[in-house]
């Protein structure tokens, strides 16, 4: 499925992000200088393209269909990956926080950085990998017909209507990892 295919390509981009995220938390742990603005624009990053974007599609299109073909929504794989974008947010509300007292100066708040950060990464790694090897394979089984076409017009019409976003995002992504390899 091509819409499937699109949620992969996007699960690589975020992946590069949660690299600079655990590189940076690695760095506050070994106490070494990190610039803070780094996780500010990370939790961007994190907002407007992994949740903003890809868990929008996945919760709004693929799991609507998933559900429409007659898998439970309230249990099962598709609850779990409720349950973890929501973990996921919650995150990045701390992270976000965090990161925004750190830029303020306050020296308590790197501990709280890391712990989000790491925190973060090591769930949307978990969660990244039950997608791409149970949840795709799974959607790719239960849509067929009428549905999986639905399914990929309505990605589609996404896919074409987030092409200026998803190229400005991308772009934080590599300049995130230029900062942080610095």
């Amino acid at each position: 499925m091509k819409s499937v295919d699109f949620l992969m390509e996007e699960h690589r981009v975020i992946e590069r992000v949660i690299s600079v995220l655990e590189a940076g938390a690695q760095k506050i742990h070994a106490c070494e200088t990190v610039d803070p603005k780094i996780f500010v624009d990370a939790v961007e990053f994190v907002r407007d393209f992994a949740d903003g974007c890809h868990h929008q599609k996945e919760e709004g299109v693929l799991f609507r269909y998933m559900v429409e073909a007659g898998m439970p929504e309230s249990e099962g794989p598709i609850a779990v990956m409720f349950s973890e974008h929501s973990r996921a947010r919650e995150y990045t509300r701390a992270l976000a926080a965090a990161a925004e007292r750190m830029v303020a100066g306050d020296s308590q708040a790197a501990t709280a950085v890391m712990a989000n950060a790491r925190g973060y990464a090591a769930l949307l790694r978990e969660h990244i990998a039950k997608e791409d090897a149970i949840l795709f394979p799974m959607a790719s089984q239960v849509l067929s017909g009428q549905l999986k076409e639905r399914c990929e017009e309505d990605f589609e019409k996404i896919r074409v209507e987030e092409t200026s976003r998803h190229q400005k995002l991308r772009a934080l992504a590599d300049k995130l990892e230029q900062r942080m390899a610095s």
